[in-house]
């Protein structure tokens, strides 16, 4: 047995990278998980300091509250959202409910919607960006590929971990043609929120105009609350939402994130403040990163940016080991499927430590 190789880290492994380095967990900076880095709302924070009380009651079966704020903020009709323990208990109700005979996933992508297809009995393949066309998708080449059996897509807008976009009026071809062909679409937009102008990429609109659709979004990244797990999904197919719902737990999603889930996606003051702050110190990295002859940044639409690393012998899992030791967590992309290469991915974290991180890979060997 091998005792040397390394285990595989995830962004959400803070305790086990802390351990395995012999690094204090708290004076480790996280620009692996791709949270925003203003953490919590004060406003927010308050509110539920103030409000815990909500804890001795049962939410309102139906959220009808926090699905007309939900509405309002996505400019949708209430009757087309749905909400749930996290985008990942949504994610995995709608691919159980539709088990899909043949799922196309456009990857490299999060890993749970192949976790989660392979529960259904189906059959699945992947439709990969090309690292030639930056990661950037060619709308009219995913349709020519799409096997004749396929029954779903899956497309998460921006992607992770490219930070790729694919523009609505193409999302909109890719739909028309579904729909032609009886194939249901699931959009995860978990980072539409960090995009440069939201309005080109996310494809909200289009659940008014398409029945083979459903959008998924969450909390957790944009707005500093993945402990919280509260998602949302949208869709105009009624009948499917009805059926979603009747398999869905009753009270899957606890008072506290019904009440604070009303309350961060009204709070404007705040939602100005990061994505001021995302867009300023996107394009300050972007500029700084293309500098540095040795790496190759693709554009990026998320808070995060990835990146190719160009030196002959330089591995990602290098990279990775010379930031962690001065307290910077990365992510070694060599766990992604399908991405051929050396990658390393970090999100957009304050200045200061957006400057120690660049510091450090301007130290590599």
């Amino acid at each position: 047995m091998n005792t040397n190789i390394t285990p595989a880290f995830h962004g959400s492994d803070l305790e086990k990278i802390a351990a395995y380095y012999h690094i204090p967990q708290e004076s480790i900076i996280n620009f692996g998980a791709n949270v925003n880095p203003l953490g919590l709302s004060p406003s927010v924070k308050s509110a539920l300091a103030d409000n815990l009380d909500v804890i001795t009651r049962y939410p309102d079966r139906d959220y009808k509250a926090l699905r007309e704020t939900i509405a309002a903020y996505c400019s949708v009709n209430t009757d087309q959202v749905a909400v749930g323990n996290g985008s990942t208990e949504l994610i995995s109700l709608l691919i159980g409910h539709r088990k899909a005979k043949h799922a196309l996933v456009v990857g490299p992508t999060y890993s749970e919607y192949e976790r989660e297809l392979s529960l259904t009995g189906g059959s699945m393949s992947y439709y990969n960006l090309k690292e030639h066309e930056d990661f950037h998708l060619d709308p009219s080449d995913l349709l020519k590929s799409l096997p004749p059996e396929t029954d779903f897509l899956i497309l998460c807008n921006p992607n992770n971990p490219t930070s790729s976009a694919v523009r609505q009026e193409n999302i909109e071809t890719i739909l028309s043609e579904c729909k032609k062909r009886g194939i249901f679409v699931m959009i995860d937009e978990t980072y539409v929120e960090f995009a440069p102008c939201i309005e080109e990429i996310t494809a909200m609109p289009l659940t008014k105009i398409f029945d083979n659709l459903m959008v998924i979004r969450g909390v957790s990244k944009f707005y500093a609350a993945p402990g919280l797990r509260l998602g949302y999904g949208v869709t105009g197919n009624q009948e499917f939402l009805s059926s979603l719902k009747r398999c869905q737990n009753p009270w899957s999603l606890n008072s506290i994130a019904a009440f604070a889930g009303e309350k961060m996606l009204q709070d404007t003051a705040y939602i100005k403040e990061t994505r001021a702050l995302i867009l300023s110190q996107r394009k300050q990295l972007c500029k700084t990163l293309r500098e540095v002859p040795f790496l190759k940044i693709y554009e990026p639409y998320a808070n995060f940016i990835l990146v190719r690393l160009l030196k002959e012998g330089l591995t990602s899992h290098q990279v990775f080991e010379h930031a962690i030791r001065q307290g910077l967590m990365i992510r070694d992309c060599s766990s992604f499927k399908s991405l051929e290469g050396e990658y390393i991915r970090f999100c957009i974290m304050k200045p200061e430590d957006n400057a120690r991180l660049i510091q450090c890979l301007k130290e590599l060997p």
